[in-house]
């Protein structure tokens, strides 16, 4: 019999992740905007829509960056 035990807490790169993860979605707004001029009013509307989703997003993300970098200046690794 086995016994599963849950990896351990590692955040130690945590920020990096996140500004990795901001970047990307940054990206993805920018290449959506793009194919915005060949697309028809409907898909407009939605990649406006979701390019909204993601700024929130990259606000939470970056809330989080925060977060996570003061917790490791504060000694958590």
């Amino acid at each position: 019999m086995t016994h599963n035990r849950p990896k351990p807490d590692d955040r130690s790169d945590n920020v990096e992740k996140l500004q990795d993860m901001v970047q990307n979605t940054i990206e993805n707004i920018e290449e959506a905007q793009e194919s915005m001029e060949f697309s028809n009013e409907q898909e407009r509307q939605r990649i406006q829509a979701k390019n909204e989703r993601r700024e929130e997003s990259i606000a939470a993300m970056r809330e989080e960056i925060k977060d996570e970098a003061s917790d490791r200046e504060n000694g958590y690794q």
